[in-house]
């Protein structure tokens, strides 16, 4: 089985457990694009067999997601699992809708972001989360982001938050957002929900749920049956046609010489596909084959 299949996470598991999962229905290797945190829900790309390889490919995909912002209280770690390390009261003036709506769009833009501590950044060859929980302070350094959008969804006065749906950059920490964003309002808050709706062209819509897959007579048909293949993922690309003599250079790991931009190109012989192969000063090599 070579492909991609679109899992839609479901909270209070890790990236890696879905990963494991999927390796023991399919026996092959098995990766994604990207963790989403623990707490955190919607689609998750999993990548299996020979499409591990596209994974740089899609690493730098933007992100669209559903958050719920929990005002008032602030935790160490920035979302619902931390503990609560303050509390302010929630004015109503806060909770005015065009105040809300203003406050948003305040943080459309590049920008520069600081990761929160609890993350799996290295510093001098340590992960972030490490300096944190032996309580020791570093130096954190900004990143450049980008929200490309952000829109209020609802606004909870009894609870105290707000729903927002944010488009962003690769890059972006939503908790960090998050807490940024209850500042400029005038308080604290921290990320009590999050789903991930959309990476790159991957949407929820499009997704499986694991427990589907699982409770199946059989997952590892089940999986098939919503593979998106390796050719379908590089639908938006050009194709080169090779002659069988070209094939076999191909195959081997000789490059061709082909009069195109440099770019990725699906191969084909005979019209079956081949793989991918990669175009750079008029040289063609091979990327990933069948």
């Amino acid at each position: 089985m070579q492909g991609i299949v679109l899992i839609n996470k479901p909270a209070n598991c890790t990236s890696h457990d879905i990963v494991y999962k999927i390796r023991k229905i399919t026996n092959e290797k098995v990766g994604h694009t990207g963790t989403l945190d623990p707490m955190a829900k919607g689609v998750l790309p999993i990548l299996i067999g020979k499409a591990t390889k596209c994974s740089a490919y899609l690493i730098n995909h933007n992100k669209t997601y559903k958050v719920e912002l929990q005002l008032g209280i602030q935790t160490d770690t920035a979302d619902s699992e931390g503990k609560i390390v303050r509390k302010e009261e929630v004015q109503e003036k806060l909770l005015n809708k065009q105040h809300v709506i203003n406050t948003l769009e305040m943080m459309l833009g590049k920008q520069d972001q600081t990761p929160p501590i609890y993350s799996a950044i290295k510093i001098e060859g340590k992960k972030l989360y490490e300096y944190a929980r032996k309580g020791q302070k570093i130096e954190i350094p900004p990143r450049k982001i980008e929200i490309y959008s952000i829109e209020l969804n609802n606004i909870d006065e009894i609870k105290k938050s707000i729903e927002f749906t944010v488009s962003c950059s690769k890059g972006t920490y939503i908790r960090s957002l998050c807490e940024d964003i209850a500042k400029k309002l005038g308080t604290v808050g921290f990320m009590s929900d999050l789903t991930r709706l959309k990476v790159g062209e991957f949407s929820i819509q499009k997704s499986i749920s694991l427990e589907k897959i699982l409770n199946s007579e059989n997952p590892k048909e089940e999986l098939e049956k919503n593979i998106i293949t390796i050719e379908e993922l590089f639908n938006k690309k050009d194709s080169i046609e090779l002659s069988s003599k070209e094939l076999t250079l191909f195959i081997n790991g000789v490059k061709l010489q082909k009069n195109k931009e440099d770019d990725i190109y699906k191969i084909y012989n005979n019209t079956n596909f081949i793989g991918i192969g990669i175009i750079k000063d008029k040289m063609l090599k091979r990327e990933i084959i069948l």
